[in-house]
């Protein structure tokens, strides 16, 4: 027991640069929300459900973090500063880490499959701050979600998603597999797909057609005013 406790405080460590120790680790509300989530979830599987709100709604006041007590978190979660919110359905798998602001949300309960309306988060997934994943989307291995992206479909593994609706960044598969990196993706990488200097020469062709045509119109309307006044 002591073992798994300190191989999860040194997880946290490798991640966030910021504690000095492990006991700094032991304050973080992310922490403790975990801590009361695994006790949540255990009396929510004994069908103890009010006694597992109940929890809950203590866990929540103390870490204003909102887990609910149906979701299924693996090994070394990390919740980065907190005021998250996960959903009953969700799952989570190992080594995930997720920044403040976080919404693992639901859809309409009738678009999900058996009742599965919240997201699931595969192995080693970075959630940035303000990101809402919405739906029963599947989050693939090594994925990174962008700051205040919206998510509601499935992202493939290693892809980086950014934007409103978030969209692929179609970083390498060279680039994503690397350690753990905190506060996600680096400035060097792309921050657009594929194409974007295409796009903004369309861009700059379509404004071009616009100020001949502008031109145009203005010529008319300055030769009709002429005739105007001769007459």
């Amino acid at each position: 027991m002591l073992g798994n406790i300190i191989r999860y405080l040194d997880s946290v460590v490798a991640r966030d640069p910021a504690p000095r120790s492990r006991w700094e680790v032991l304050l973080y509300p992310g922490l403790w929300a975990v801590f009361w989530h695994r006790i949540a979830h255990a009396l929510f599987e004994a069908d103890l459900f009010l006694l597992a709100r109940v929890v809950n709604h203590f866990s929540r006041f103390l870490t204003a973090i909102d887990i609910h007590p149906g979701a299924k978190i693996g090994k070394n979660f990390f919740i980065d500063h907190g005021f998250t919110v996960i959903g009953e359905t969700a799952v989570i798998g190992n080594n995930v880490t997720i920044y403040q602001c976080v919404t693992l949300g639901g859809s309409n309960p009738t678009n999900g499959v058996g009742g599965k309306r919240h997201p699931t988060l595969e192995d080693n997934v970075i959630v940035g701050s303000g990101a809402q994943i919405i739906g029963p989307v599947t989050i693939g291995r090594r994925a990174r979600i962008g700051a205040s992206a919206v998510v509601t479909e499935d992202v493939p593994e290693g892809a980086t998603m950014i934007g409103l609706k978030a969209r692929s960044t179609l970083v390498k598969a060279e680039t994503w597999a690397k350690e753990f990196m905190p506060y996600g993706t680096p400035c060097k990488e792309p921050c657009e797909p594929t194409g974007g200097g295409q796009r903004v020469e369309d861009l700059e062709q379509q404004v071009a057609l616009l100020r001949a045509q502008v031109e145009e119109l203005m010529a008319d309307r300055q030769h009709a005013a002429r005739e105007n006044e001769r007459w």
